[in-house]
C-alpha cells in the first residue's frame, strides 16, 4: 500500500501580523460602508501571522497580470527545489526513484508546468509522469494525495512526489472591495510544500481508501473571475456553512471503510477558516483537540490553499507522529464545492528492500483506481 511520508514546508520571509492587517484595512478602506464588518470578520479568522512572497509594500502594488505571473514563476523556481530536496530526504528516495510528479497550484500559471522544469533541473528521469492540477483550489492538496494513491495502486512499487506552490498574495486585487474579497485579503498566506508517496515502505500515513464528492449546484460559490488584471477571487457568503453538507460525506467514507469516527486517532483537514473546524467538531461530534494541527496552521500561516493539509500533517510528524496502526483522515475542501478525502493508518518503515527499475512500469492487471 502507498504511504504518505513526512512533508517538507517552507514559508516566505515576509511576515504580516493580524494587527498590521487590520491597520492596513482601516487605512486603505477608510470610507468603506461595511468596514466595521470587514474588520470583525478578519479578527474572527483567528489568523495571527501570515507569510508573503513579497514585502507588503510590493504586495499592495499591482503592476499588471504579466508582471505578477513573472514573479510567480521566478519565486516558484527559487523556492520549490529546496522543499523538494527535503521531501525526498524525508521519504528516503532519490529524484531518480520518482515515477510521477503531481504539481498543484491555483495562484499562478505556467505552460509547460513547473514539473517540466523540475525534471530538467533536479535529476528526475525523462520518463517521469507529470500531473499538474491548477483548478481545484484548496481541495487540490487532498486531490494530489488521492491521485498519488491511485497511481501507486495502478503501478505497485511506484513513487510519487507531490509539490504544492501557493503564492496567494499575488492574487491581491486592490480594486476588489466586496466584503468577501476584503476578508480574503486578511485570510490567505503563501507557502510551498512537498511530500513523497511511496508505493512500498516509508513512515507516515498508509493510504487505504480515498473518495471525492462535489456538492451539486455550488460551482459558483468559490471561483476566479479571470480579467485583464489576473485572477479575482470570488467567495459566496454561504461557503462557511458547507460542512453541514460535507461532514456527512466524510462520515459515509469512514463507514464504508468499516471504521467509526469516534474510534479514529487523527484528522488532517483543510482549515479554510475557523468556522470549518468548529462545524466539523459539531457535525462529527469530536473535541476541538482533534483538529489542533489544522488550527495551528490557520493561526500561524493563514489559509495557505492546497498546502494546508501538508503543513498540518507536518505538524503531526513534528509532534512525534501517531501510534502504530492509528486510524486517520485527510480532507481538502475547495471550489466545486469539492471534498477530496483519504483514510489510512499510521505505519513506521520496515527495513528497505533493494530498489527496482521504474522506467518500464506495468499496470497491475487487477488495479482499481477507485476505492
Amino acid at each position: 500500500m502507498a504511504t504518505l511520508c513526512r512533508p517538507a514546508i517552507a514559508v516566505p520571509e515576509n511576515v504580516i501580523t493580524m494587527q498590521q492587517t487590520l491597520e492596513l484595512a482601516r487605512e486603505t478602506h477608510a470610507g468603506h460602508p461595511q468596514l466595521d464588518l470587514v474588520l470583525r470578520l478578519i479578527e474572527n479568522t483567528g489568523v495571527r501571522t501570515r507569510h508573503l512572497v513579497q514585502p507588503i509594500e510590493e504586495t499592495l502594488r499591482h503592476p499588471g497580470f504579466e508582471l505578477r505571473n513573472q514573479v510567480y514563476e521566478a519565486e516558484a523556481k527559487a523556492r520549490v527545489p529546496e522543499v523538494v530536496r527535503r521531501a525526498l530526504a524525508h521519504g528516503e528516495v532519490e529524484a531518480a526513484d520518482i515515477d510521477l510528479i503531481v504539481y498543484v497550484s491555483c495562484t499562478g500559471f505556467m505552460m509547460p508546468s513547473l514539473t517540466a522544469w523540475l525534471i530538467n533541473t533536479m535529476g528526475f528521469r525523462p520518463q517521469t509522469r507529470q500531473l499538474p492540477i491548477a483548478q481545484l483550489g484548496c481541495a487540490a492538496g487532498g486531490a494530489a494525495v488521492n491521485r498519488a494513491h491511485d497511481f501507486c495502486r495502478a503501478y505497485p512499487g511506484a513513487n510519487v512526489l507531490i509539490v504544492s506552490c501557493e503564492f496567494c498574495s499575488l492574487c491581491y486585487q486592490p480594486a476588489d472591495i466586496g466584503v468577501g474579497s476584503l476578508l480574503s485579503n486578511g485570510l490567505f498566506g503563501d507557502a510551498v510544500s512537498a511530500a513523497v508517496v511511496r508505493g512500498e515502505g516509508g513512515t507516515g500515513m498508509r493510504l487505504e481508501r480515498n473518495g471525492s464528492h462535489l456538492v451539486p449546484d455550488t460551482e459558483d460559490w468559490i471561483s476566479y473571475a479571470v480579467r485583464d488584471t489576473g485572477f479575482h477571487f470570488q467567495l459566496d457568503r454561504r461557503v462557511p456553512g458547507t460542512m453541514e453538507m460535507l461532514a456527512p460525506v466524510l462520515l459515509d467514507l469512514v463507514d464504508e471503510h468499516g471504521w467509526t469516527v469516534p474510534a479514529m486517532d487523527f484528522f488532517i483537514v483543510h482549515a479554510g477558516g475557523p468556522r470549518i473546524l468548529d462545524d466539523l467538531c459539531h457535525y462529527l461530534d469530536l473535541p476541538p483537540e482533534m483538529f489542533r494541527y489544522s488550527r495551528a496552521t490557520l493561526t500561524e500561516r493563514g489559509n495557505i490553499a492546497s498546502s494546508v493539509v501538508f503543513d498540518a500533517l507536518a505538524r503531526l510528524f513534528d509532534d512525534g507522529g501517531a501510534p502504530e496502526s492509528s486510524q486517520g483522515l485527510i480532507a481538502g475542501f475547495g471550489p466545486g464545492i469539492t471534498a477530496e478525502s483519504a483514510l489510512g493508518r499510521w505505519v513506521t518503515a520496515t527495513p528497505a528492500v533493494p530498489a527496482t527499475a521504474h522506467a518500464g512500469l506495468t499496470l497491475a492487471p487487477d488495479a482499481a483506481l477507485t476505492a
